[in-house]
């Protein structure tokens, strides 16, 4: 069974078919074996919305433990910052290879390069959103 990364959390509102939840980092981030796959202990504070359908057994206030896979977080990390960092490279490494390309323009296209990948994970977010699949336990 795969490794689940938990971090506890006060549930902040529910709605109808998921609990919102905000999650504190504590000191023990820093020890952490998980801490570079989670991104938690970059932030003091995070909100986390949680869809299930268990929503109304959850009440504001109530301190809840919220889980990640450990696979599911590296692919998190893949498609944020490693997919980012290679158009940017790779990108690059093309525009430089041409003659009639200078400097400047090389760079400006590697990360308008970048943004438009970020603009496609932005348009495919909620598909993105189905691969990666938090629980909550009381």
């Amino acid at each position: 069974m795969a490794e689940i990364i938990e971090h506890s959390g006060i549930v902040e509102r529910t709605e109808r078919g998921r609990v919102i939840v905000k999650i504190v980092a504590n000191s023990a981030c820093g020890t952490c074996a998980a801490r570079q796959a989670c991104g938690m202990s970059e932030s003091q504070e995070k909100i986390v919305t949680i869809p299930t359908e268990r929503s109304a057994e959850y009440a504001a206030g109530d301190t809840v433990k919220v889980g990640v896979y450990r696979n599911a977080a590296s692919r998190a990390v893949m498609i944020a910052y490693v997919g980012g960092l290679v158009v940017l490279v790779g990108v690059l490494a093309l525009m430089s290879g041409i003659e009639q390309v200078s400097e400047g323009v090389s760079a400006l296209s590697a990360i308008g390069a970048v943004a438009i990948y970020y603009f496609g994970i932005w348009v495919f977010r909620k598909k993105i959103d189905k691969t990666i699949h938090f629980t909550i336990t009381k």
